[in-house]
């Protein structure tokens, strides 16, 4: 593995797992009032966008990570619905 994809791949994993706490917190607690649907949109939005930009790069460190991310963030969103106010906005 050459250094720039050592390096893509250790930011990508603490990218990821700067998430994990939030989704932590919302499960133990039940609630997700606070967490901002405007917010994990304009995520959703630059996260998709990411992919899209390591697909056409042939970054696998990118693609990998951020559909993790991805994948987290729509968890917690659907825990925000669930737990939540229920309502986007």
């Amino acid at each position: 593995m050459d250094i720039d994809t050592l390096i893509g791949t250790v930011a990508g994993c603490l990218s990821t797992a700067a998430f994990v706490p939030q989704a932590w917190q919302i499960w133990k607690t039940r609630s997700a009032r606070d967490v901002s649907w405007a917010m994990y949109a304009v995520l959703i939005a630059g996260v998709a966008l990411w992919i899209v930009y390591g697909l056409r790069r042939e970054a696998l460190p990118l693609v990998l990570t951020n559909g993790v991310i991805l994948l987290v963030a729509l968890l917690i969103l659907a825990m925000k619905r669930r737990f939540g106010d229920g309502k986007p906005g």
